[in-house]
C-alpha cells in the first residue's frame, strides 16, 4: 500500500452523517494528526463559514483551525481570481448564504453588483426567492458568466432528500440558456486549487469520501488516487459495472498510515 503524505478528507458521510458522529472517521482523523499528516476538510457545502465548519467537527470530537477547511466557496473565489489577476474590482451577483458571501467579502477585488455582474456565482440558498432567480436569469443572458458552486441534485437529510444546489442551477439553466460552470467536487477546479493553495503534490496526495459520484469521481477528473469509505452514501453494490476507486474500506479503521 501507497504510503501517502496529505489528505483531502469529505466530511459529512465520513466524519459525520448529520448531527452523528462517524467514530471510525474522527479516529482516523486524530491518527493523521497525531503523525503529522497534511490534511484538508474539503466540503461542498457552502452554507457554513469556515469556522462554523471547524466549530461542527468540534461538536464531534474533532480539534481543528480555519485553516484545514477549503469549501467550493473559496474555490470560486480563487478561480475566478485566476481568470482576471489584474483585475481591482469584479462585480458579482451571488445566490447562497453565509459562507459563499463571506468568502467573497474578504477578497477585495470583488463586489456586490445586481445591474451589471460579470459572475453570477449561485451556490445552496434555502431562502431562495423568485426575485433573485429572476436577477441572475437576466443577468446571464445579458453576459454574465453562471458560475455553480457544486451540482449536488439533492441533500441528505436523515432518512429524507431535500433539493440541492444543482436542482437550483438546472431551474437558472433552463431560464437562462446558459449552463452553469461548476466548481466543486467531482470537479477538477476545486482540487486543483486546493493544491495550489496548500501547495500540495497531486502524487502523494489521497482523496478520501464517501460518495462515488462527488468525492471518488473528482479524484478520477484529478488524476488523484482515491479511498472510498462506506458509511456514507455509496455502498458495494453501487459499484459493480463502474471505474473502481484506488481503495475501498467498510471503516476507516482499516486504514492503515
Amino acid at each position: 500500500m501507497k504510503q501517502y503524505q496529505s489528505f483531502l478528507i469529505d466530511l459529512d458521510g465520513t466524519v459525520y452523517r448529520g448531527r452523528e458522529t462517524i467514530d471510525a472517521g474522527v479516529r482516523f482523523v486524530k491518527r493523521l494528526q497525531k503523525a503529522g499528516r497534511d490534511y484538508v476538510f474539503l466540503t461542498n457545502n457552502t452554507t457554513r463559514t469556515r469556522q462554523m465548519v471547524v466549530d461542527k467537527l468540534a461538536g464531534h470530537g474533532i480539534k481543528t483551525d480555519v485553516d484545514h477547511i477549503y469549501t467550493p466557496s473559496l474555490a470560486s473565489v480563487a478561480y475566478l481570481r485566476s481568470l482576471e489577476p489584474d483585475q481591482d474590482k469584479i462585480p458579482v451577483y451571488i445566490i447562497g448564504q453565509t459562507g459563499l458571501f463571506r468568502a467573497f467579502a474578504q477578497d477585495p477585488h470583488f463586489y456586490i453588483d445586481d445591474q451589471k455582474p460579470r459572475y453570477v456565482i449561485v451556490g445552496m440558498d434555502t431562502d431562495l426567492t423568485y426575485h433573485k432567480i429572476m436577477v441572475a436569469t437576466n443577468a446571464i443572458r445579458n453576459g454574465a458568466k453562471f458560475i455553480g458552486t457544486n451540482a449536488d441534485v439533492v441533500l441528505p437529510a436523515g432518512h429524507s432528500f431535500y433539493p440541492g444546489n444543482g436542482s437550483q442551477c438546472a431551474m437558472i439553466a433552463v431560464a437562462s440558456g446558459q449552463k452553469p460552470l461548476f466548481i466543486g467536487k467531482p470537479e477538477k477546479i476545486i482540487i486543483d486549487m486546493a493544491l495550489k493553495r496548500y501547495n500540495l503534490e497531486r502524487e502523494n496526495c489521497l482523496l478520501v469520501g464517501d460518495n462515488y459520484d462527488t468525492d471518488i469521481k473528482a479524484g478520477f477528473n484529478s488524476q488523484m488516487d482515491t479511498l472510498l469509505v462506506l458509511t456514507g452514501v455509496t455502498q458495494e453494490q453501487d459499484l459493480i459495472g463502474r471505474k473502481q476507486p484506488t481503495y475501498l474500506v467498510h471503516s476507516l479503521d482499516e486504514w492503515s498510515l
